[in-house]
């Protein structure tokens, strides 16, 4: 069976759970990789044969997408002419990690293709929803990467289909420490404005990685670097705690490590707000923004909590990658 891999490359965590995805996909068939979008900081370790500069979202410096630049930066006659160019029609099926060119390119070309991600889920009526409903994000979602079927992951598998996160596997056989500091990553913040709502809490050690500089400083207590997989990697695992967006990747990482956790939605991305409602009901608490008072008490509660959730996050990824595969094999009888 040939099967293509097509991966959304804004954000990190799609190409890091991507690597432990890939092996598993490899036990079915001949596996080609398709990555679009331009946002991550991190590559995988496997050869690419399709780069695509896709449809990608721009992160802002105020806890946001920067809307203006996310249009500007996407062209709709040079995403039409990669839905037109990308050769879907040489494979038996597709399997999609929320990329858009592969999948409206497979519906024009009536390929088969099945969704596997963390935003495939959020299709599922079983997962816990906000309550402001946000008509544009739901568009969005079921629109920006259309599939036949999916599998997805979740925080917890609200029902057959959904798996709990894949967690990487330097991430299961790491060693893990103890330290004094906490580990900072709002790639929707400027790190210029995340500094100064931190030194509030005084004497607290916090290592920020930021998209928004290229080179490491130090105001007082805090630390901030550019964004790097080893040294966040080494933070983080060593960290006595996590304040971070409210994505997927990384919470789920830390609750799996059992670090103290706190996240901060992005404003106008729906999929965070998703993950901030389950993640709540978990017991971690979640936070508006860096501005206002309550958000403010919430994060020097947190500090001063013994927090400490208990998950149970087992290697499921070959399961979910085979229950992708039957899915979407069942459409045309593969």
């Amino acid at each position: 069976m040939k099967i293509l891999y097509a991966i959304q490359g804004t954000g990190n965590g799609h190409l890091a759970r991507a690597g432990d995805i890939i092996p598993c996909l490899e036990q079915h068939g001949t596996v080609d990789l398709f990555v679009s979008g331009a946002q991550a900081d991190i590559t995988l370790p496997y050869p690419v044969k399709y780069n695509s500069k896709g449809l990608s979202f721009y992160f802002g410096k105020n806890g946001g997408i920067d809307f203006s630049k996310t249009f500007k930066k996407n062209s709709s006659k040079s995403v039409y002419k990669e839905i037109k160019n990308i050769p879907v029609e040489k494979y038996d099926i597709v399997v999609n990690d929320f990329e858009p060119i592969s999948a409206w390119a497979c519906q024009k070309k009536e390929i088969p293709c099945v969704g596997l991600s963390h935003q495939a889920a959020l299709l599922s009526p079983a997962i816990p929803k906000p309550k402001h409903y946000d008509p544009i994000g739901e568009w969005l979602l079921h629109h920006y990467a259309p599939v036949q079927k999916y599998a997805g992951f979740h925080f917890k598998a609200y029902e057959p289909s959904l798996f709990t996160p894949v967690i990487r596997k330097e991430i299961r056989t790491a060693q893990i420490k103890d330290k004094d500091h906490y580990t900072v990553y709002l790639p929707a913040f400027d790190d210029k404005k995340i500094v100064p709502a931190l030194l509030r809490y005084k004497r607290v050690k916090w290592q920020i990685f930021s998209k928004h500089t290229r080179k490491a400083y130090h105001v007082g207590p805090i630390s901030v670097y550019p964004v790097q997989k080893e040294a966040f990697t080494e933070s983080f695992l060593s960290s006595k705690g996590v304040l971070c967006g409210a994505g997927f990747e990384t919470p789920a990482e830390a609750l799996y490590l059992r670090k103290k956790l706190l996240v901060i939605p992005m404003k106008s991305q729906l999929e965070q707000h998703y993950n901030a409602v389950a993640l709540k009901e978990m017991g971690v608490p979640v936070a508006k923004n860096l501005k206002k008072p309550k958000s403010l008490e919430k994060i020097q509660h947190w500090l001063d909590s013994g927090q400490h959730i208990q998950v149970d996050y087992p290697d499921t990824t070959s399961e979910a990658v085979a229950t992708a595969i039957r899915l979407v094999s069942s459409v045309q009888n593969i």
